[in-house]
């Protein structure tokens, strides 16, 4: 986003980032001299502001600045953590003591342990996660404004607002641990966010939109955000209720993510060693159509989940977790993977930029507003009715009733069910409309069939 000056103190400079490597080494050489077998130690100090404004005027302004320390030992097979937000040498000795004195209470437990030193990582890319920005607070106030402002200006049915938020971040994490692994990354994460009601004689309803970046010139600008805000909060009005029945479903791109969530917590395997999942044992078999390509791109530059390595020092890598409509590996960290005997997929601490390939036909939304014909496509999911140990589905909903490939009317207050295991494989198409403002990317999904219960 143009136009606003940088103003402020980064916290990722070099002193800071010496000053928490420091911090970390002090951590563990000071772990290993009680006694402890091998240690690891997070370190982060990050800042931020938000503004909030609602109907022109300033509701919220915070700013925040963090720092802490998080460490954990190992006595053996015993383990025991602790943490600060006073990186001092004598806040620091107190915080290996209290871990150091929980390790020797706790049972042993032989999966407990750091990650195996031939897995760490050993190259850091430049992946562009890195753009501070510091607007000052009245330049802040003014962006939130503007977005606010565009949409009230664009129909008069607009009537009332929940607010405009920007937020800025930056932070720097500072990893290490006894197999003589240090690396640290610098990031950024900034946003701008809508949320507005229209009214008209049918009734009241609200939407919103936001755009968020690492880089703030990637922004959407504050018209951009407000136009498209006021835009789909407009269509809603005049929802009406469906009759229960079985139709075709198509997820829009903003919340078909969440059926990928879905999975990934199937195939994590902290679901998995605890036998909590309704996708055990289902390495190497067809989980979906063999159009499904879904992968990880833990170094795509500038994107929200890119990292060059995980949270416990593994370098991070592209992989398949399904091809072919055929699953290829689980979401493991070290402790998970010995849990089940298999090996650490770089995970801990979640995926990186999992992406779902476009189908080969590579449909837009409206595109695959034509392949579902007639059914349901949903705009909001409402709740969490997801039962991960058995699939079953079952979440409040409201979107828009489509004919003949063609949006009728907007519909809401009614509830889709199905089960994932079923729904997976009944992926009948993903779209080219993918949305990549998260750690889960991917473009509208169209299900072949689910239940929609309403009147």
């Amino acid at each position: 986003m143009s136009g606003v000056p940088a103003t402020g103190v980064a916290v990722t400079d070099k002193a800071t980032r010496e000053r928490l490597a420091a911090a970390v080494e002090f951590a563990l050489a000071e772990a290993k001299q009680s006694g402890a077998t091998a240690a690891e130690a997070g370190a982060n100090i990050s800042q931020g502001l938000a503004v909030t404004v609602r109907l022109g005027e300033v509701e919220t302004v915070e700013h925040t600045r963090d720092k802490g320390l998080g460490l954990t030992v190992y006595f053996g097979q015993r383990t025991g953590s602790a943490s600060t937000t006073d990186i001092s040498p004598e806040a620091l000795r107190d915080t290996v003591r209290a871990a150091c004195a929980i390790a020797k209470h706790t049972a042993e437990d032989d999966c407990a342990g750091l990650a195996d030193p031939a897995r760490l990582a050993t190259h850091f890319p430049d992946l562009g996660l890195h753009y501070p920005w510091h607007p000052d607070m009245s330049q802040a106030i003014e962006l939130a404004r503007a977005a606010e402002t565009a949409a009230r200006e664009t129909d008069a049915r607009i009537t009332n607002s929940e607010g405009a938020s920007l937020s800025t971040h930056e932070g720097l994490e500072v990893y290490g641990n006894t197999h003589g692994f240090l690396g640290s990354q610098a990031s950024t994460r900034h946003s701008l966010s809508l949320s507005v009601i229209a009214q008209d004689q049918a009734g009241m309803q609200r939407d919103y939109w936001y755009s968020v970046a690492r880089d703030p010139e990637r922004l959407e600008s504050p018209q951009t955000v407000g136009h498209e805000a006021a835009r789909r909060t407009l269509r809603r009005l005049g929802s009406r209720q469906l009759s229960t029945r079985e139709c075709p479903v198509l997820f829009e791109a903003p919340i078909a993510s969440s059926l990928l969530s879905h999975f990934i917590s199937a195939v994590r395997g902290s679901s998995l060693y605890r036998q909590a999942s309704f996708l055990l044992d289902s390495l190497g078999k067809p989980l979906f159509a063999d159009f499904v390509h879904l992968h990880e791109q833990p170094h795509l530059k500038g994107a929200l989940g890119s990292a060059a390595f995980d949270g416990e020092g593994v370098a991070t890598q592209a992989r398949d977790l399904v091809r072919g409509g055929v699953l290829q590996g689980y979401v493991l960290d070290s402790y998970s993977a010995r849990k089940l005997k298999m090996t650490t997929t770089g995970n801990a601490g979640g995926v990186h930029n999992l992406t779902l390939d476009p189908g080969p036909e590579s449909l837009d939304l409206g595109q695959l507003l034509k392949r579902l014909h007639t059914g349901l496509l949903v705009t909001e999911l409402i709740g969490f009715g997801v039962n991960i140990v058995t699939g079953d589905y079952s979440r409040g909903a409201a979107g828009f009733w489509v004919e003949n490939g063609e949006i009728r009317y907007p519909v809401e207050e009614i509830t889709i069910a199905g089960n994932l295991r079923q729904m997976f494989r009944q992926l009948l198409a993903a779209g080219s409309d993918v949305d990549t403002r998260g750690n889960l990317r991917c473009g509208s999904i169209l299900i072949e069939n689910m239940t929609v219960a309403g009147n």
